[in-house]
């Protein structure tokens, strides 16, 4: 066998006519998955902080002296 015979019989084992669409759909769903989870844990953070807003209004009492007055219209 000469190296074109080879290399001939290699390009044509290795040509397959399959749908590329459907062999790739799996990057799609791990993608959809993962930003799913994404959204979850950034949803999981909505309204902490009127969860604890006894602890800020604690804090501001304890604190009110201490704030410094600048900026815009202050």
């Amino acid at each position: 066998m000469t190296l074109a015979t080879i290399l001939a019989f290699a390009a044509e084992e290795s040509e397959h006519h399959g749908n590329v669409a459907l062999e790739t759909v799996g990057y799609g769903i791990t993608a959809i998955v993962v930003f799913a989870a994404l959204a979850i844990v950034t949803l999981s953070y909505r309204n902490v902080a009127n969860r604890h807003a006894h602890k800020a209004e604690a804090y501001a009492k304890a604190h009110a002296n201490d704030v410094q007055r600048a900026g815009h219209g202050h």
